[in-house]
């Protein structure tokens, strides 16, 4: 028995050299990343998440690039080729911010801030971020493209360069050549986000929660080879949300790099928001976001051709905001309006892959829209006529009061609709709040299972009307004048089964609703009865 007990012992210290690096847990990460805040909270240069959460970003994203071109230099070695990497030294992370005693306070500031410095190998070139923005690809790799855009709207605001290499050295502990550790990194980026969201929900942009998120995606499901598109991304929450959806239908190497090559699109307008999207695409496992940085909007609907279309669109664009005479020139001349998201609705129109053989609904959107949207006349009225004429409107989806907040109280509806052909019949969905609940709230949101039992209705083969769903013929809502012109197309429908419609019912309908009930009532009483009986007999 000793010597099996020696022979134990003997063998333990051995076990532990399986992994070269240990492996960062989520607790860890998280106080890691809490640790680089507290810091930046400490320099004068910047003022509260704003500032700290986007300074974060870019150097993780420097951080999270230069472990993956490791990987693939090595795979490239393995195979006998030639590994062109996107970042050259001495600008690689490996070069200036690995070392935890490298270059440091005015020096290492100088090295990031100035267009030209004194580089880390002692030599005179380019400042880092100067170097950065100025990439460009030559082989066919849009990864340098990618990466100049990104910096393009980046500053460093830290004015300590003691502090800042704190940072470095503190972001220099996660190791991105882990896909444990990616997985854990994205989910603890998403909580970064949302809380770079809070900051900013004053400012007019707002969190889509990841349950209306994840819904949307889950019943529009985007199939391999259709191309996604979100022309106001944001922080990319819809396209990793589809990327991820994608990725489990891959099964051969064929089929990743399909997915990798142009399923996956964007556009943003504002360069934080964009560099937020890159990284979080990034961090989800898509090379080369597809993000294009700029206006959707600032382009000629009317010349959008086959080339411009795509199968899915999901989309939260922005509402509330007002766009200016250039931009509101590039619709038809009966259909310009300043507000953002009707603009953003007949482009996502425009957009959408007309029907063929290989499909013959041809493309199909879901997006989020205020309340406005659903009952304004004049200009919103023809563009909601056209989308009934010419679009097949088959969904609408009414969320309950504070899926939104803290960021906006306004009530806000999902429409989902396709290319098909025109609309015949619109489905109202009502969700409905947990039981007690008045509203949602920031500590109690709204949460993905809530919307279990409008999916299984959503993709039954027979939708029925229940106390929460009806249907609404098109004919109906669209109001004309005795001369054929359009006077209203009110979509702003209430729930006939609600509280608040039976009220405003006439007092004959409300009687005879009470009388059916109650026949019913009785009907199944008399089936009881006659069960008992027949099981006394």
């Amino acid at each position: 028995m000793a010597k099996k007990k020696a022979k134990t012992a003997a063998a333990k210290p051995n076990k532990p050299k399986k992994s070269e690096q240990p492996k960062t847990t989520a607790q860890q990460l998280a106080a890691l990343i809490k640790s680089a805040r507290d810091i930046m909270r400490k320099d004068k240069g910047l003022n509260g998440d704003l500032d700290r959460l986007p300074l974060l970003t870019w150097i993780m994203f420097l951080k999270f690039l230069d472990d993956r071109e490791k990987l693939e230099e090595a795979r490239a070695g393995i195979g006998g080729k030639k590994y062109k990497p996107a970042v050259e030294a001495p600008y690689r992370w490996r070069d200036w911010a690995a070392t935890k005693d490298g270059i440091t306070g005015d020096e290492l500031i100088a090295f990031i801030n100035q267009e030209e410095a004194v580089r880390p190998d002692g030599k005179r070139g380019p400042g880092l971020l100067a170097y950065l923005r100025g990439l460009q690809s030559t082989n066919g790799d849009r990864r340098r493209d990618v990466i100049a855009t990104v910096f393009e709207g980046v500053n460093n605001r830290m004015l300590s360069g003691y502090l800042l290499r704190d940072v470095i050295n503190l972001v220099d502990g996660i190791h991105f050549d882990s896909t444990e550790e990616i997985h854990t990194l994205a989910r603890l980026y998403e909580s970064m986000l949302r809380e770079m969201r809070d900051a900013a929900g004053d400012s007019g942009e707002f969190y889509t929660p990841r349950p209306v998120i994840q819904f949307m995606v889950a019943v529009t499901n985007p199939t391999l080879g259709e191309v996604v598109l979100d022309p106001a991304c944001g922080t990319g929450g819809f396209l990793a949300e589809a990327f991820a959806h994608l990725e489990k239908q891959c099964s051969k190497a064929q089929d990743r790099k399909l997915l990798q090559e142009g399923s996956i699109r964007g556009g943003e307008a504002k360069p934080l928001p964009y560099m937020l999207a890159q990284m979080n695409l990034l961090l989800h496992g898509l090379d080369a976001p597809a993000i294009e940085y700029g206006n959707s909007l600032a382009v000629k609907i009317t010349e959008l051709g086959e080339k411009d279309r795509v199968g899915v669109i999901l989309t939260n664009p922005p509402f509330g905001g007002e766009e200016e005479a250039g931009i509101r020139g590039n619709f038809p001349a009966d259909k310009q309006t300043s507000e953002t998201a009707l603009l953003f609705l007949q482009l996502i129109m425009r957009r959408l892959r007309k029907p063929s053989a290989a499909s013959p609904t041809g493309g199909r959107a879901a997006i989020v829209v205020p309340n406005g949207t659903l009952f304004g006349d004049g200009v919103a009225a023809r563009i909601k006529e056209e989308l009934l004429k010419e679009y097949n409107l088959h969904t609408i989806v009414r969320l309950p009061n504070g899926v939104f907040a803290p960021y906006t109280a306004i009530p806000t509806n999902l429409l989902f609709f396709d290319r098909s052909a025109a609309t015949k019949d619109i489905w109202y969905y009502e969700l409905p709040l947990p039981e007690g609940r008045k509203n949602y709230s920031k500590t109690k949101p709204l949460g993905f299972d809530e919307f279990a039992d409008c999916i299984k209705w959503f993709n039954a083969k027979r939708r029925k009307e229940n106390d929460h769903a009806w249907r609404v013929a098109a004919a109906d809502v669209l109001k004309y004048d005795g001369s054929g012109s359009l006077v209203s197309c009110n979509l702003d429908l209430k729930n006939p089964k609600s509280a608040e419609a039976l009220e405003h019912l006439p007092p004959e309908q409300l009687a005879e609703d009470i009388l059916t009930k109650e026949r019913r009532i009785i009907e199944i009483m008399e089936e009881i009865k006659a069960e008992l009986v027949g099981a006394g007999a």
